[in-house]
């Protein structure tokens, strides 16, 4: 029997149609790796919730890790990404200058970076998602500033060395600015623990008897400060935490010296993450920074809620 071309030219497209499509499914698929601050926050876990979520969307496979708030820990999971050849790494720093270097050594791999919730001081970072903490902070200090009736001596436990934290605070000190008779009398670092927060707001409430009001630069931050202030029976104590989590909640409700918090939304955060990265991936330059909402819980409000 006598061949022809056309089988053989269609065997030709067919293959190239396979190859084409094993291509774009290689390219589909995806690895990106996290390291998180720490699980041990309700905040990462929902955190990790989004990623997980809107990566399973588009079949990427995630490696999740959390370096609980230490550096050398972290520094040592990114170089594991690196040495993986990972598509992608997400971090969330434990310090916004010393991850620097880790950072740099994915660039010169040619991995792209992104930070979720708190940014990097150094290295190449593709886009930054987070909190507005400038605004969450904003909130805090016009909250606080309104309760005191606009004066009064306040202070603040805070983690300078995190840079979601220092916009919290210039957010915080924005929003103060606006009371002209509050003075902020204590600036004080709690590490952002509970027990290292509840030990500095001792130290503050001994220097300062008179003190009116704290801002406690996230939750544990805040209960730390509310811990002392019933150890020294501090009941007029107003304090002001951000977070919002159960915990939080609860003592807000139970109507004690804590009284508001800013809420932010860590599951979005996480899944806006994702899908920076896929907007990446496809080509298209993200944002360097993508803020995400956030909002301002105090009794009022978590009552309401309860009701619905």
């Amino acid at each position: 029997m006598k061949m022809t071309h056309l089988p053989f030219s269609l065997l030709l497209i067919a293959s190239f149609l396979f190859i084409s499509c094993k291509k774009d499914e290689k390219q589909e698929s995806k690895t990106i790796g996290v390291t998180l601050l720490n699980r041990g926050h309700l905040f990462y876990r929902d955190l990790e919730d989004g990623l997980r979520e809107e990566a399973a969307k588009h079949k990427y496979e995630l490696l999740i890790t959390s370096a609980d708030f230490d550096l050398g820990k972290q520094i040592a999971q990114i170089e594991d990404f690196v040495a993986r050849r990972v598509d992608a790494i997400v971090v969330c720093p434990v310090d916004s200058r010393g991850v620097g270097p880790a950072i740099k050594s994915a660039n010169v791999a040619g991995i792209p970076v992104f930070t979720a919730d708190i940014a990097a001081q150094e290295g190449d970072v593709v886009s930054h998602i987070a909190s507005d903490n400038i605004a969450g902070g904003r909130l805090a200090g016009e909250y606080l500033g309104r309760l005191l009736n606009g004066k009064g001596a306040i202070a603040i436990i805070n983690q300078p060395a995190i840079t979601s934290v220092l916009d919290r605070v210039q957010g915080f000190k924005e929003g103060i600015v606006r009371f002209p008779g509050i003075q902020i009398v204590g600036d004080v670092n709690g590490q952002g623990v509970r027990d290292k927060a509840m030990q500095a707001t001792a130290d503050v409430l001994q220097a300062h008897p008179a003190l009116d009001g704290i801002f406690g630069i996230n939750d544990d931050s805040a209960l730390g400060a509310l811990d002392a202030a019933q150890q020294f029976n501090r009941r007029n104590l107003i304090i002001i935490g951000y977070d919002a989590t159960p915990p939080a909640r609860d003592a807000i409700l139970n109507d004690t010296q804590l009284k508001a918090d800013v809420i932010q939304y860590p599951k979005k955060i996480g899944s806006q993450t994702v899908a920076t990265i896929l907007q990446y991936f496809a080509g298209t330059k993200p944002a360097k920074v993508i803020p995400v909402e956030v909002g301002i819980v105090d009794r009022d409000r978590l009552m309401r809620e309860a009701t619905h």
